[in-house]
Order: structure tokens, then sequence, then C-alpha cells
């Protein structure tokens, strides 16, 4: 375990927050995709930054899979460093937000506890979108585009959300989407409407 830092300093930006949303012209938030391994958070996540990157919205995808290859790289999917996986990413994309960027997120994200921590997070809750990308589990694993169930059923892959370690699906999300019964293209839609009602989208 690694020790805390001492004899650290919080240092106010001189550009403010809302400076670089009066630029940007709209106002930042987080996105935070949850659900199950292939429910498609990875999929939408990435439709949606391009509707947005084409309205001019800055916005950025921070990706469970490409996090663990850098930032998160030294973490393992004990409960433990879940929790632990979802709190760096936070502190990370409250960075995006403060710095005027959309920022949004793909992560199963099995707990409540460790989302409602990020919501805590930002200046504003409604700052936080929770995204909860709805799938049955069969339809999941019928998917299974990396053949992760496939592993966790055979036992090579040890507490693998769903199958052998829980999820805890949100109790009130800002947003549904259901990837069983709509494509991806009708769930980005309902996605978008949300956040052009919430004024997070200039006026086209």
């Amino acid at each position: 375990m690694l020790s805390k830092s001492t004899n650290v300093f919080w240092h106010e930006n001189h550009v403010l927050r809302a400076d670089r949303e009066a630029r940007q012209g709209h106002p930042t938030a987080v996105i935070w995709f949850t659900g199950l391994s292939g429910s498609g958070k990875s999929t939408l996540a990435n439709e949606l930054d391009w509707r947005l990157f084409e309205r001019g919205v800055s916005s950025y995808v921070l990706d469970g899979d490409n996090i663990r290859h850098g930032l998160n790289g030294d973490l393992g999917f004990s409960p433990e460093a879940r929790t632990e996986n979802i709190r760096r990413i936070g502190e990370v994309a409250k960075l995006f937000a403060d710095a005027g960027t959309i920022a949004i997120t793909a992560f199963i994200s099995p707990y409540r506890e460790d989302r409602d921590k990020v919501r805590a997070l930002l200046d504003r809750d409604e700052d936080f979108l929770e995204v909860f990308v709805e799938a049955p589990l069969e339809v999941c694993e019928e998917r299974d585009p990396k053949g992760l169930y496939k592993k966790a059923r055979s036992g090579e892959i040890p507490e693998f959300t769903g199958i052998s370690a829980p999820y805890e699906a949100p109790l009130s999300p800002e947003i549904v989407v259901n990837t069983s019964s709509d494509d991806v293209a009708t769930c980005v839609d309902r996605i978008i409407d949300v956040l052009a009602e919430r004024g997070y989208l200039p006026a086209e």
C-alpha cells in the first residue's frame, strides 16, 4: 500500500471553469456510462462523443480498458481494486470537467457507492449524469465481444461482474437506455435529447 502524500497544498487556477465554459459555449459535465460487460457502454460512449464533436462540443471518452492500459494498469479486479479504479477515474473526469470538456466515461463501475462518491466529487450535483446501459445478462453473454464471459464460466477469470461478482444497477439514473431493444442510434438520440433539455448543448 502506498503512503499518502503530505505537505501538499491546493492551488487555485486563474482561469476558472466558468470562464472555460463561456468560451466553449456550453457547460461541462461528467456523463457516466455504467452497465455489464457487453452491454454496449463503449460503443454508445464513442458514438455520443462523435455526435458531440460534430456539434462543436468539447468532449472526450475515458474508456475502462484504455485506462487500465496506463493510469490504472497497476490495479486488479478485487472489490478494493475496483473501488480504487473508479476513485481515480472520478478524479480525472472532474479535471476534464474543470478544464471545459464534457467527460464521457465507460466503466462497468459495479458498485453504487463508488458511483455516488464520484457524483459527490463534482461541484454541482447536476454535473454528473449517470447513464444506465441496460441489457439482460443473457444478452451480454451471447454477445461476449471479448470472450470474457466464456472465460469467467470456465473459471479462468475470477470475480467477473455478473457471474462471480455483483453488479449493483443504478436506483435513479438520469438516463436509461436498453441496447437489447434499441439500436445504437436510438440510444444515443435519447442521450442527446436529455443533454439538450438540460442545456448542455449549444443551439444548432
